[in-house]
C-alpha cells in the first residue's frame, strides 16, 4: 500500500518544479482532486488559474474576485493539471473534452503522481507510485475503506470532553449528538471502537443519523467506565479485531499512541487521522531517526514514536 498525504505532494511539488518550462499562461485543473495542485503550481510558477470547464466557457479565476471572462486569444500554452493518472481513463476524457481546442491552444498534461506504467499517458508527472495507493484528499471516499477498520471517536467524531464522559446521561447525549468530523463517503468495512456494548442503540443511531455506511460494528464487552479504565485496552482490543482477518487492509486511528501500537501489534498499516500520516514500521521510522534520514519536519512526530516506544518497554 502507497499513500501520500498533503504534504507529501506539496514537497514533491517543490522538489521537482524545475521539470516545468516556465512558458505557460494558464494552469488549469481538472476538478475536484486537480484543483489542489493546480493552484499551488499556479502560486509557485506565478501564473493565473481555473478549472477545465471554466476554461472551456472562457472564464478565469482572479485574486480577491469569483472569475472574470478573458480573451481566449491572451493565452496560448496551457497545463492541464490532475492529481493522479491509474488507469488512464480520467484522463481521456478530459482529453477528448478539450479536442475541439487543440487547434487553438498548445495544451499539456501534467499529474503529480502517476502509476509507473502509465507515465506515458502525460507530459509531466512528479512521482511514479505504483498500485495500491491511498491519498489524504480522497481516502474516504476510496472503494478499498470496504477492507479497513475504522475507529469512531476522534475519527467520525469529535471526541467527548471530561464533563460529557460521565458514563451516565451526558454521556449518553453525547453519543446521541455528537459533531462529526470526517464522514466517508464510501462503506467501511469494520467500525472498532472502544464505546462500551451496553452503548449499542445509541452508536447506531447516530451512524444512521450522519448516512454512515458500514459493514459491522465491534464494541468493548465490559460492564461499565470503571472496567474499562482498569481493562486499559483500548489499542490491544483494536488490534485483535484488526488483525483477526486477512482482509482488513488498514486500520484509521486517532489517536497517534494507539495507531503506533496497532501497527506494532499487527504488522499493518495504520492511518492517524491525528496528522494524517501513514504508519507502517515503527521500527523502519526509528532506523530513519537515527541514521539522520528523516526530514527535519517530520522528526518531532519520529521522536514522539520513539519516547512512546521507550515507554511502553521500560528503557526511558
Amino acid at each position: 500500500m502507497n499513500y501520500r498525504n498533503i504534504n507529501d505532494l506539496n514537497e514533491i511539488i517543490l522538489k521537482r518544479l524545475y521539470i516545468l518550462p516556465r512558458d505557460f499562461d494558464l494552469i488549469v485543473g481538472i476538478p475536484r482532486s486537480g484543483m489542489f495542485p493546480a493552484n499551488l503550481l499556479a502560486l509557485y510558477l506565478n501564473r493565473p488559474v481555473t478549472d477545465l470547464d471554466s476554461f472551456r466557457n472562457g472564464h478565469i479565476y482572479k485574486s480577491g474576485e469569483r472569475g472574470q471572462f478573458f480573451d481566449m486569444h491572451r493565452f496560448k500554452k496551457i497545463l492541464v493539471v490532475d492529481d493522479s493518472v491509474a488507469t488512464g481513463s480520467a484522463l481521456n476524457k478530459c482529453k477528448e473534452l478539450l479536442k475541439e481546442l487543440q487547434g487553438d491552444f498548445d495544451i499539456s498534461y501534467c499529474v503529480v503522481y502517476a502509476a509507473p506504467e502509465k507515465t506515458n499517458l502525460v507530459d509531466y508527472y512528479f512521482e511514479a507510485v505504483p498500485l495500491p495507493r491511498y491519498f489524504q484528499w480522497n481516502i474516504m471516499n476510496h472503494t478499498g475503506i470496504r477492507k479497513a477498520c475504522f475507529d469512531i471517536d476522534g475519527v467520525l467524531c469529535v471526541d467527548p470532553t471530561p464533563e460529557e464522559n460521565d458514563d451516565g446521561e451526558r454521556y449518553r447525549q453525547f453519543l446521541l449528538n455528537a459533531k462529526p468530523l470526517f464522514i466517508p463517503g464510501a462503506p467501511i468495512g469494520t467500525l472498532v471502537t472502544s464505546r462500551l456494548e451496553k452503548y449499542r442503540p445509541e452508536t447506531e443511531a447516530w451512524l444512521a443519523k450522519h448516512h454512515v455506511k458500514y459493514n459491522k460494528l465491534v464494541m468493548l464487552d465490559l460492564p461499565d467506565m470503571a472496567a474499562r479504565r482498569r481493562a486499559n485496552c483500548h489499542a490491544s482490543f483494536k488490534a485483535k479485531e484488526f488483525a483477526s482477518s486477512m482482509n482488513y487492509m488498514l486500520f484509521v486511528e486517532s489517536n497517534l499512541s494507539q495507531a503506533i501500537e496497532i501497527n506494532r501489534l499487527t504488522k499493518k498499516p495504520v492511518l492517524c487521522t491525528e496528522n494524517f500520516r501513514m504508519i507502517y514500521d515503527s521500527k523502519s521510522l526509528l532506523y530513519n531517526l537515527k541514521s539522520g534520514q528523516s526530514l527535519p519536519r517530520v522528526r518531532n512526530f519520529l521522536l514522539d514514536i520513539r519516547n512512546y516506544i521507550r515507554r511502553m518497554t521500560g528503557k526511558e
